[in-house]
């Protein structure tokens, strides 16, 4: 099915999987019309009328059989000829098995980390993980440390969330109170340091909610990751292992990582390799561009456009921005003597300038007479987006998800633009 708006029904056998993507200028429908499916391990209700916007790729799976009716404009809509899900089942079912005991023992639940490659289906499978527990009444925490993306946040962070309830199918995670970090970039590379920094800040605060939350304890932690995986990518895996204390690493596609997890990860880590889905396919830079923006426009706006953002000014006195990193110098900069002390994870103050506009910025939770420390290993309360600098008013005008003023007055800038023309 190609190009123009139509309407088909398709009738799937048990374990059948259907495989479906909107065009990038189009819409698309889907209904459940009898017996029973789920999309990445949420259900479908019969009878309801999913929306799928431009782009959206899909795969519908059915246990027992089922009739769905796709309308629309897709680029592809197809019968998968193989399907994954019976072994991601499998691996839901032994997760299953370690919960039990965790629960018999009053112990900690297993522990997930899922890498490999990019444009694998590590989110995916995450995803599907999750909502299999949720669905048998486990509150298990989902780890995104994909800063590039980002499955709970904008791009440029990294963070946690207890998931209480199926992922909607339509929306994103649900929204419950994540705790998010600041890192400021699209790639662990462009700082390593702070990274690691903050993967082990965010393993800490984690580890201390387990002790005080024991459903999500025995629950246990699925994992996402970023797709850098060689060099100091793969030394960063062994660091997010560590900090983490996971006990099960699932490769996607990749049998090099998979050797080398074997190799260097305690004999106590049990490492699993799994195939990627024929469905998944390689994303081009443009593509990752496009979802970096719908994530940030989504998070002002909804998906559907539910959310009503504000827009305000403030002035440059009634803030303080700071940039994580200083650039480093050469030796021959240096005064006679003096060693460079590490600056990955140094604050440096920003003027303000017309150089920060469309520039996203973290909201910090800390007070404005923190100690630098702090300020970078606090989660942030939020994200907002610098629209306009005005140099001859000292202020900026900034869009907000909530009105003015601010909660707080500590500043983080990133890499990430996003330009606001709803």
């Amino acid at each position: 099915m190609t190009g123009k708006k139509e309407e088909t029904t398709h009738d799937l056998k048990e374990l059948d999987e259907f495989r479906f993507e909107v065009e990038s200028s189009g819409l698309g429908t889907l209904e459940l019309i009898s017996g029973e499916a789920e999309i990445f391990g949420t259900e479908l209700v019969q009878n309801k009328v999913y929306t799928f916007p431009a782009g959206s790729k899909a795969a519908v799976f059915t246990f027992k059989g089922c009739t769905i009716k796709l309308v629309g404009s897709f680029e592809v809509a197809y019968m998968a000829g193989q399907t994954p899900m019976l072994t991601y089942m499998n691996v839901h079912a032994a997760l299953e098995q370690l919960r039990n005991q965790a629960a018999d023992k009053n112990s900690r639940g297993p522990r997930v980390l899922i890498t490999g490659p990019k444009d694998v289906g590590k989110s995916t499978l995450s995803r599907i993980l999750v909502n299999y527990a949720v669905r048998v009444e486990r509150i298990p925490i989902f780890v995104d440390l994909d800063v590039g993306q980002g499955e709970i946040s904008v791009p440029g962070s990294m963070g946690g969330l207890i998931v209480q309830r199926p992922h909607n199918i339509e929306d994103d995670y649900p929204q419950a109170i994540p705790l998010i970090y600041h890192f400021g970039h699209k790639s662990p590379n462009d700082n390593i340091v702070l990274y690691n920094k903050l993967v082990s800040a965010l393993a800490e605060t984690i580890n201390q909610r387990c002790q005080s939350n024991t459903t999500a304890n025995v629950s246990g932690c699925i994992i996402n990751t970023c797709g850098w995986i060689k060099g100091g990518g793969y030394k960063s895996l062994v660091h997010i292992a560590g900090a983490f204390e996971v006990d099960i690493v699932i490769v996607i596609d990749q049998e090099r990582l998979f050797t080398e997890l074997k190799r260097d990860m305690p004999d106590f880590v049990k490492i699993i390799q799994l195939q990627k889905s024929g469905g998944v396919v390689e994303r081009s830079r443009e593509s990752r561009l496009n979802s970096r923006d719908t994530s940030i426009r989504n998070y002002f706006y909804g998906k559907k456009g539910e959310f009503s953002p504000h827009c305000f000014y403030i002035d440059f006195a009634d803030v303080q921005i700071y940039q994580i990193g200083a650039p480093e110098l050469p030796d021959s900069l240096l005064p006679i003597g003096m060693v460079m002390q590490q600056g990955e994870t140094k604050l440096m103050p920003l003027v303000p300038s017309e150089a920060l506009k469309h520039h996203v910025l973290s909201v910090s939770a800390c007070e404005s007479d923190e100690m630098e420390e702090n300020i970078i290993t606090t989660p942030v309360q939020g994200f907002i987006v610098i629209t306009e600098v005005d140099m001859e008013r000292s202020r900026f005008m900034i869009l907000s998800p909530a009105p003015s003023p601010l909660p707080r007055t500590i500043l983080l800038d990133t890499e990430i633009t996003f330009m606001d023309v709803k």
